[in-house]
């Protein structure tokens, strides 16, 4: 098992309460992030009885939102992507959640000063070069590494779009499908004041939840299924959604019998992607305008990504990626090497008498937390066709749902909600037949 990481003793700022799950229900919902969210809120609008079996002390997944210095802040998740198809928008407008669309415009630094207005078009023309030049490449039937599209003659922004591209896709370009990019829409990108974990857990409200109850096993050996406890109990149900992160199904979470060959291949072809913010509260930061992006390019070394003034805060994240990520791991330096890095890297480009009230409060490590260990699955080079391979349903009375299902909103929380909503209405189509009603799980089969 996992150290749970630093940001696990965070405590969210939302904490719903749950109605009593059901003894004998209908579906087992493994998992309350966002797909068994949406899962268990889909099967009680169809009428079935669901019990949602979550291993955490909360819900939300990677989505979390705490409170910091008095700030809701976002350990997880907390862009919503792809407005126009991002079921938790629609339903964020419907609810009067106070969503505000993302700015478009991010600031620029080169070396120590800010980047000049033509240095700033001629970033912006490169990005949209190097997305045209990857589009096409998809296209073509030969997969490959995303990285192999990139244009070699992108001048001096080429380091910085790979970079970029990188961090977003959870892995070096090198170790991302080149059929798996164009599925990823990043337009129309919203936030929520008060956070994306805040959200989610607002939507666990009044839902049969069990929290701090891991699930070991699911047993699908005969009619329905039975989900066994870590503490040794069971709950049996005809039929189960598993939302568990695909890393953790890697790690393993058994199924007795196993998964049949083709299910299992998709899931253990995937790769963990790594995504971790180092929390900085920094009100004198050179950032104006809230929720922008910052590109800092030339220097000795450069952040991947910075988005400042969170809800225009003092709060700003430091992101880290895989490369990052692999080289404090190997120096076993934890926390403490992540706020040694993300100060030097600032004081290179910002000089160390800027950093006079920099704290750096939280640091995130969802590649070591236990019911994670990752930020979100990634597909590499010739696996493209995992996403829809994981979608098949086991035995008539399993189905997976999450991020990892997700052909256009991969690594998200609003994709990993539309496939709890997907996988719901299946699993409820096909209990509600007449046959399957007739062979329904007795107290006595558990």
């Amino acid at each position: 098992m996992l150290v749970p990481p630093e940001h696990a003793r965070f405590q969210p700022i939302v904490a719903p309460r749950f109605r009593t799950p059901s003894t004998l229900p209908d579906v087992v919902v493994i998992g309350a992030g966002a797909a068994g969210i949406a899962a268990a809120r889909r099967l009680i609008e169809r009428g079935l009885a669901v019990t949602v079996l979550e291993a955490r002390g909360r819900v939300g997944g990677r989505a979390v939102t705490t409170s910091l210095r008095g700030h809701a802040v976002d350990l997880g998740a907390h862009w919503l992507h792809a407005g126009p198809v991002n079921p938790l928008v629609a339903l964020g407008l419907e609810r009067g959640e106070p969503l505000r669309r993302a700015p478009q415009t991010e600031h620029l630094w080169v070396g120590r000063r800010r980047g000049r207005a033509a240095e700033e078009a001629a970033f912006s023309r490169a990005f949209a070069v190097a997305d045209r030049a990857i589009t096409r490449a998809a296209a073509r039937e030969a997969d490959g590494p995303a990285a192999l599209a990139l244009p070699r003659h992108l001048g001096p922004w080429g380091e910085r779009i790979a970079l970029v591209h990188g961090l977003v896709s959870g892995r070096p370009l090198a170790e991302v499908s080149l059929h798996d990019w164009p599925s990823l829409e990043y337009g129309d990108n919203f936030f929520v004041a008060g956070g994306y974990g805040a959200y989610l857990a607002r939507l666990a409200q009044g839902l049969p939840i069990r929290l701090d109850c891991p699930v070991a096993s699911i047993d699908w050996s005969g009619p329905g299924v039975r989900a066994r406890l870590a503490d040794g109990g069971r709950i049996a149900a005809r039929a189960a959604i598993v939302t568990v992160p695909v890393p953790v199904l890697q790690a393993g979470f058994r199924f007795d019998p196993p998964l049949p060959g083709r299910t299992r291949a998709a899931i253990d072809g995937f790769l963990a992607g790594i995504y971790e913010h180092v929390v900085l509260h920094w009100p004198s930061a050179p950032f104006r305008g809230r929720d922008r992006l910052a590109s800092i390019v030339a220097g000795r070394r450069r952040p991947p990504g910075l988005l400042t003034r969170i809800d225009g805060t003092p709060f700003h994240y430091f992101e880290l990626d895989t490369a990052l990520a692999r080289a404090l791991d190997a120096g076993r330096s934890g926390p403490k090497g992540a706020r040694r890095l993300a100060r030097s890297v600032l004081a290179e480009h910002f000089g160390a008498n800027a950093l006079a009230d920099l704290a750096i409060p939280a640091v995130t490590a969802w590649r070591h937390d236990p019911w994670s260990r990752g930020s979100w699955a990634v597909v590499p080079p010739g696996h493209a066709a995992a996403r829809d391979m994981l979608r098949e349903p086991v035995g008539e009375r399993i189905w997976f749902a999450g991020e990892a299902n997700s052909r256009a909103q991969w690594g998200t929380a609003g994709g990993a909600y539309e496939e709890g909503l997907r996988a719901a209405d299946a699993a409820a189509d096909l209990l509600s037949s007449p046959a399957s009603r007739a062979s329904a799980v007795t107290p006595s089969a558990a």
